[in-house]
This record gives structure tokens, sequence and C-alpha cells, in this order.
């Protein structure tokens, strides 16, 4: 028995509406080349990346032969059709749509006769070599692809049935176990950027083939031991581009400097942290194996406790979209790449299936509202690669260090992973709202929706309702049809300062268990569970070791940070401060951005000296001034201007 989820909530049914009427029929329209928008460049110095069109469709015609021509794009440009095909399953999950079905499957067929014989699937290779395959790891990103293609093809698999697409992604699973492995004759190593591993687990757990989950282990635990393993491969490489100078790159940045294991901080690039790390936890759940969750532990402290941003952002420097070192969290060059934060997402949900720790859960529903949701404007057709705490635009315009930092979401980007990986993030977040395992459910997210969870010999019905994350109450009905008793786990939010639970209309103590609160329900018994969290507005203090942010203060309400805007609070955000016995108020405004809570306070604006002076012993004056608040998802959808999240107190 599967499990089935519908999302009835209005703020995420609105979102995930978006998604299947304007942005997946949008991104087909880039992937064609018919969309007749402008693809920008993500920084000033990238002349030589590729960004005139998509092409990757017309990539898979040219290495099916159904059209002449040649390779364009990233190496990993395949990965942006299959992140589509993946948010198009999970869409067809939730509702059929023939039109919508019809352009999957033709495109199902055309990747079919993209495919190589033997099973090897890439465009950038079947068109311009072959025999080059396998030859250029580093940058290459083949299993990097063929990891996506079959992440789509077992969700489509899922969601619809179809035989074929799972056929296809079988096939191209057995061409790389038939190439890598420990074995002598096969490559030992694996791709520049986790995520095949990804994908071979999710094929482990629908065809229960062992050899998938071996060869995702090995991928695993090979990383790291050769350090040199990618410099060694572009020494010897005579084929086609496909390196870029990022052979150049330190081990760390592939995270190849030492054995997975061994490895006590996040380093280098770090949507491929994540990505490894979500392979990691998956792995370790799925085997029992207590040491390689271990390793997942040390590396989630690090990213959570010392290397993640308070919107959940991650990354904090745009060389290498890197992590670089603890506490080293600037506002206006960070990365934080929404694949990144949709990437610690998936770690997030990993490590809920390991151990039922409610730190999971706040932070995935930290990263899930702030920086993934920020990665898209509120039309679903423009997008953020990088989501950052602090913009001024004639800075993002004039200083080449900050170049990266858009002030508007562009249409489109030339390296164009980030739109569809938002995609399949808010078509399948019913995936992520309970943690299911044989007599236990875990309610990690407040969103109102309708399940049907397989437990034991049976299944259990949950009705969520709730105006979440306006809203500060969740009725949960709960009934268990199976045939023995269940436990049910309610996260009790870190960010209420209060919290109270009736179970049947009658108040009853709260007794949370590393955050969870349990309930048993015995067989063939339903029950109601009222959960009501205050939401406080609350001020957020850095740790003394973040620099950037010492003497400021950040807002937050429930699991939204709020950030200020040019537009509604003039210029110069730099120069406004927020006194500590400022009053916060909290009111929503259906009127303003499709809805959104607003929290507005007194506070003070520095005034430009007499003289105008660059410098002066004089301490400037300070006038009193109305500040607005908005939830940071929310920002740059009234044209360019200043944003800022930290605002001195």
């Amino acid at each position: 028995m599967s499990n089935t989820i519908n999302i009835t909530s209005a703020f995420w049914s609105r979102y995930r509406n978006l998604v299947r009427t304007e942005m997946i029929p949008f991104q087909w329209n880039v992937l064609n080349d018919t969309a007749g928008i402008k693809i920008e460049k993500e920084r000033l110095n990238d002349e030589g990346i590729p960004s005139e069109k998509s092409n990757a469709i017309e990539n898979f015609k040219v290495a099916a032969g159904r059209t002449k021509g040649t390779h364009y794009g990233w190496t990993f440009q395949d990965s942006d059709v299959y992140k589509w095909l993946e948010a198009v399953a999970y869409s067809l999950r939730e509702k059929m749509d023939p039109e919508l079905e019809k352009k999957a499957l033709e495109t199902i067929d055309l990747i079919a006769d993209a495919q190589e014989e033997d099973g090897y699937l890439d465009t950038f290779y079947s068109i311009l070599g072959i025999e080059y395959r396998y030859q250029s790891l580093a940058g290459s990103h083949e299993l990097y692809c063929m990891g996506h293609f079959i992440e789509a093809a077992v969700a489509y698999y899922e969601a619809t049935g179809n035989e074929k697409v799972l056929k296809v992604a079988k096939k191209a699973a057995d061409n790389i176990d038939a190439n890598f492995g420990a074995e002598e004759g096969k490559i030992h190593g694996y791709d520049g950027h986790e995520e095949i591993e990804i994908g071979l687990l999710r094929l482990y757990h629908i065809t229960n083939e062992k050899r998938y989950l071996s060869l995702a282990k090995y991928f695993l635990m090979e990383r790291g031991k050769h350090p040199d393993f990618f410099k060694e491969q572009a020494k010897v490489y005579k084929g086609p581009n496909a390196l870029g100078g990022i052979e150049k790159a330190t081990a760390s940045y592939f995270q190849n400097h030492k054995p997975i294991l061994e490895q006590n901080t996040a380093e280098g690039h770090a949507v491929r942290v994540v990505y490894m790390c979500t392979a990691l936890a998956d792995l370790a759940a799925t085997t029992g194996d207590r040491v390689i969750y271990e390793a997942c532990k040390k590396l989630w402290d690090n990213i959570t406790t010392k290397r993640m941003f308070i919107t959940g952002g991650i990354g904090s420097t745009v060389h290498g979209e890197a992590f670089t070192l603890d506490y080293d969290l600037p506002n206006d060059t960070m990365y934080c790449e929404t694949c990144a934060a949709i990437g610690l997402i998936f770690f997030s949900r990993q490590m809920l299936r390991n151990e039922a720790k409610s730190e999971y859960a706040e932070v995935m529903e930290r990263a899930l509202y702030n920086c993934t949701l920020a990665g898209m404007a509120l039309d679903g057709k423009h997008f953020f690669y990088v989501n950052p705490l602090e913009v001024k635009p004639s800075k993002s315009l004039k200083d080449p260090g900050k170049s990266h930092v858009k002030p508007v979401r562009p249409s489109w980007l030339g390296c164009a992973c980030c739109p569809p990986n938002l995609a399949r993030m808010i078509t399948s977040l019913d995936d992520y709202i309970y943690t299911v395992s044989d007599d236990c459910i875990l309610i990690n997210q407040y969103i109102s929706s309708k399940a049907s969870l397989a437990v034991k010999d049976g299944c259990a019905l949950i009705q969520q309702t709730t105006d979440f994350p306006w809203d500060d109450k969740d009725i949960m009905v709960v009934t268990n049809n199976s045939t023995s008793t269940i436990r049910v786990g309610i996260r009790i939010p870190m960010w209420a300062d209060k919290v109270t639970l009736k179970l049947n209309g009658k108040e009853t103590m709260v007794k949370p268990e590393w955050g969870y609160h349990y309930e048993e329900i015995e067989h063939g018994k339903t029950i109601e569970i009222q959960l009501m969290f205050s939401m406080p507005i609350l001020r957020n203090y850095c740790n003394p070791m973040v620099s950037e942010d010492i003497g400021k203060i950040a807002i937050s309400r429930g699991p939204l940070v709020y950030c200020l805007e040019e537009v509604d609070n003039g210029d110069n955000l730099c120069g406004l401060s927020l006194p500590e016995d400022a009053k916060l108020s909290y009111s929503f405004k259906a009127d303003v951005l499709n809805g959104v809570g607003v929290i507005t306070a007194y506070g003070k604006k520095l005034q430009q000296n007499v003289d105008n002076l660059l410098y002066t012993n004089k301490k400037p004056e300070k006038k009193d001034v109305k500040l607005t608040f908005i939830p940071y998802y929310a920002w740059a959808n009234r044209g360019e201007n200043e944003m800022e999240v930290w605002v001195r107190e």
C-alpha cells in the first residue's frame, strides 16, 4: 500500500497550482526555445558561458538522430529536462492532465531514442564523442545527469505506472554498474557532482535490486580515497571540453579531500555537499548503519549550527558556490543558491528517517518557507539562483564582487538548475509533511491536507486543518484503520513560546521527546488533536562569532523570516535601526503580495550631516520613522529596490 496525500492548504495550493498552470508550461517552452525570453548570465565575468538559449530538448533530438546539429549548453543541460519531467510526474500524481501527460510521454520517447544501445545516456557525449565517455568525471556530469533521470523515472513510474520510463532508467543504471565499481577492469571513481547516489537508492527502493544499493554505497564510500582522481583523469583526457577548468579545483570542492566517514565539516560546493549527505542519510536509514548515520550527524551539526544563514540558505561565497569556514555568513556577497536550500530539505527528510528529532523538521521548515520560496517570483516565471540577505542594486551593478547578487529575478539563467528544481520540490511537497514507519507517523509540517498513510497491515487517515503559516492553530484528526496500535508524533515548534494541546477537546500536558509529543491510537479508533502554538514576533540575534551581524537583529514570526524593502521604507536601508524597546505589531494584509502577514514598528533613520562630509566628528542625528517588514520569500516582487534582513538595533 502506498501513501496518498492531498494538500488542501490555501498557502501551498496557490503555489502548487502556480507550478502546474504557469511554471511547468513556461519551463517546457524555455526547454524548447519557444518562450521568447532573455536568458541572463549569473555573473559579469560569465562571457564564455552558453546562455543564448536552452537547447535542452534540441540536444536530445540531435542525439536521437531526429535532427542534425551539435550539442549546445552545459554538460549538465540534460538535467533541466529530467527535473522538469520529475515535476510533471508529481503534478500528474496530484491531478491528471491529458495534455501534460502527452508532453511527458513524448519526452520519455525522445529520451529513450537518445539512449545508447548499452544503456548509456548523455547527449553531450552521444553527440560530441561517445568514445570519450566517463573519462572527464570532474566536469562531465554524466552520472549526475543520469541520476536525475533515474529520479524522474522513479517518480513517473510511481505516479503513472509507466513501465517504459523505468526500463530506460534501469538500463542506464545497469550501464553505470557495468562500468564502475571495485572490480578489476572497472572505473574506480565517481562523478564530480553527487546525485547518482540519490537516484540509485530511489531505484533500489522500488525494485529491491541489491546491485543498485551496492553501487550507491560504493560511490559514497569510494569518494575521498583518492583525492587526485579527477586531476589524474584530466591529465590524459583528449575529448570535447567538459571541464572548463574545474579540474583545477581543490579536492574539497568535490568533497574528495578525505573519505566521507572522516569528514567533520561541510566543505566545497554547497549543493554537492547536501546531495552527498542526502544519499548518505538515505543509505544509513536503509541499511540501519549507525556509523554512517553518525557521519551524517557530524556534517548536519556543522552546517546547521555554524554555516547556515537564518533563512536556511547555505553557501557563503560565489567562488565555487561553496562553504568557507565556521560563522562566515556575509549578507551581501553570500551565495545561498536555491538548489542548496532545496538540497538541505532533501537532507532533512532523510535524517528524519534515521531518528525522530524535530531539529530536522525545523530546518526543513526554515529552508522551505524562506530561502527556497524566495527562489521564485509570485508569478512563477522569474527565478533567483542566489538568495541574498542584503541588496543594494547599484552595488550589484557596479561591484564585480557582487554581480552574482541580482536585485530582481531573471526569467531564466544560463545555468538553469534552480527553476526546475523548485518545480519538483513544490510539486512533491506532500512527501515532506509526514515521516512514516510501520508503527509510527511523525507530523513534521503544519500543512492542511488529507492523507492515507501505510502502517503495518493497514492505513492511517490524517486530516490537518490550518491556515499556517499565518494562523496559530492546527486541528489534526487521525483514524487508525490498521489492526494494531500506532503512535503519532506531533512536532512542537521551537519558535513558539507557548504550546497548548487538546486531545478530543480536553487539554493534555505536552510531553516532548526530542521535539515530538506522542499519542497512541488503538486500531479502529479516531482522535482529534488540536495544537495551538503562539506565534510571537521574535528578535533574533546572531552568535558573537558572526561578525557581519553583531549589533543587528533579524525579525521572524513562526517559520517566516522578515525583511525590509525600499519600496516600503525608502532608500538607504542600512541607516535604519529598530530600538530595543520598539513595539512590533502584526497584521495580515490580503491585498499585499498575494496576501502576507506584515510587521510594523517605529524605528530610527540616520540623517545626512549638514555639511555632507564623508567623515565628521559630529554624531549624526536620527529621526523617527515607521518600519514595515514583509516575509523574506516575497521580496523583489515590486520592482528593483534595496532589501535587508539584518537590521541595526
